[in-house]
């Protein structure tokens, strides 16, 4: 006496009021008959209008089942007269423990991983799960091996996910790009690839900071790049697999967008990590940089000896300049031979660092004459200034662009800060009372924009034509004038 009616196909009054007159019917069996409605949300109005009062007052052997997917689309008056019970997706040890009962009561042999991989695939759905299993053993004719599985889901296997893992540890480009060619030659969703990795990922970060919360079947391989694997990279790269699927959809090919995520994992580290491909160019590169200012540093160094016996150049030895002041002084000798005053002159950006910043205006004409750019310049010219000293830079930022106070975007303005200050700041976020009243960047330029619309509209008016227009009945049409400067 349980039954099921699809209401993706019975969506009809006419269906609704059939089951209505069955239902009036005592059951052949049991003391009760169930009806379950699945996907019940799709059911017409006057579907729902008719079943509206066999729900409010149900014969006493009838129950009603209703099941759907998405509870918003039922009528106010429906879930009115229904108890809700929202279920919940199984874990993955729930659906694979049902699976081994049944292939043990069944005596169907198997392998566990196998087990392990079509439970993944049923996505917390022990139904979906069940018909998996079932495809499974007519496609593996009763032997659910491991392989066997992979090759009828279209994944690949953990070997291929920890070798991928490997190369990029070992941060070695031209083996990665063999093993994505050996992976494309399976024809793999790649989608499904990023999964596994983020799978991966997690197994091996739970083995690094929660040792044994893995499982004892975690891979060898796995348990070695838990090893040699920074705790760090390791988060790094499972954010970059997860905005890889996502993005999956939005790149040229699948493929390439694949591609450009494990190249990804291989040009980034975290802060303090160092490089991530082995390039051997960067290594050249460096050594021909690195001397440059080692040859900048000695004309300096021998240019200063040169006016010591000027008496007025003895208090000169206050070089606590960084490393931009050495270059000018390299450049000085170039365009003025010998006298002391050209160090004076071209240091005006380090004078104005070391000087003051102590006022609100002389925080904004830092950040205008920084020469940030993009979302750097967002986060600054956002920024309240509250107090500078002993190398701390108190800001304020308000609740609304909290977004931008990321770690990478504060670091990046602490270091492009540090030219002008002397040092790199340690910059420090104050509550926005602690910088009531003071204007930011972004409202100085706001101000001084209005300001100068307000005065070109005022000209404009004060044009004879103009005026005698308007006495004619003319009128300004807003915001179409503009000043000059914003054109």
């Amino acid at each position: 006496d349980l039954l099921e009616i699809d209401a993706a196909s019975h969506t009809g009054v006419d269906n609704i009021r059939e089951l209505i007159d069955n239902a009036q019917y005592m059951p052949s069996r049991g003391r009760t008959k169930v009806y379950l409605i699945d996907e019940v949300h799709m059911l017409s109005k006057p579907a729902f209008n008719a079943l509206l009062k066999t729900l409010e007052e149900p014969p006493g052997h009838v129950k009603f089942l209703l099941a759907t997917t998405d509870p918003e689309k039922l009528p106010v008056t429906v879930l009115s007269r229904c108890l809700q019970f929202n279920l919940r997706r199984l874990e993955l040890g729930q659906i694979s423990g049902q699976m081994q009962r049944i292939l043990d009561a069944e005596g169907i042999r198997f392998e566990a991983p196998a087990i392990g991989l079509l439970a993944r695939a049923a996505d917390g759905s022990l139904r979906d799960g069940l018909s998996l299993l079932d495809q499974a053993i007519a496609y593996t004719g009763g032997q659910l091996g491991e392989a066997a599985v992979i090759a009828m889901l279209g994944t690949v296997d953990r070997g291929q996910v920890g070798g991928l893992l490997e190369t990029l540890g070992a941060g070695d480009g031209a083996a990665l790009m063999q093993r994505v060619e050996a992976l494309a030659a399976f024809s793999p969703d790649f989608g499904h690839v990023l999964e596994d990795l983020a799978v991966a990922l997690h197994r091996i970060q739970l083995q690094q900071l929660v040792p044994g919360a893995a499982g004892e079947d975690l891979p060898a391989a796995w348990s070695a790049l838990a090893a040699s694997l920074s705790p760090e990279l390791v988060q790094l790269w499972y954010q970059m697999a997860l905005t890889g699927r996502r993005d999956l959809g939005l790149a040229p090919s699948p493929r390439t967008g694949f591609e450009m995520t494990l190249l990804r994992m291989l040009a980034f580290r975290p802060a303090g990590q160092g490089g991530g491909a082995r390039l051997p160019s960067q290594g050249q590169g460096a050594a021909t940089v690195a001397p440059a200012p080692a040859a900048g540093v000695k004309p300096a160094a021998a240019v200063a000896p040169a006016p010591a016996p000027v008496p007025a150049m003895q208090p000169q030895p206050q070089p606590p300049a960084p490393s931009s002041a050495i270059g000018t002084g390299a450049q000085a000798p170039a365009t003025v031979p010998a006298p002391a005053p050209p160090p004076a002159a071209p240091l005006p950006h380090e004078a104005g660092a070391n000087a003051e910043l102590a006022t609100v205006e002389d925080w904004l004409d830092l950040v205008a004459d920084a020469g940030l750019r993009g979302p750097v310049r967002e986060l600054a010219a956002h920024c309240a200034f509250c107090a500078y000293g002993d190398g701390v830079l108190s800001l304020s930022l308000p609740d609304s662009f909290d977004h931008l106070r990321s770690d990478s975007l504060v670091r990046q303005l602490a270091q492009a800060l540090s030219g002008p200050l002397g040092r790199q700041p340690q910059v420090r976020f104050e509550s926005a009372r602690a910088a009531a009243g003071a204007e930011t960047l972004h409202a100085r330029t706001e101000r001084q924009r209005g300001e100068r619309q307000a005065g070109a509209e005022a000209d404009f008016l004060a044009d004879p034509v103009v005026a005698r227009l308007v006495q004619q009945g003319a009128r300004l049409v807003p915001d179409s004038v503009r000043p000059l400067d914003d054109h």
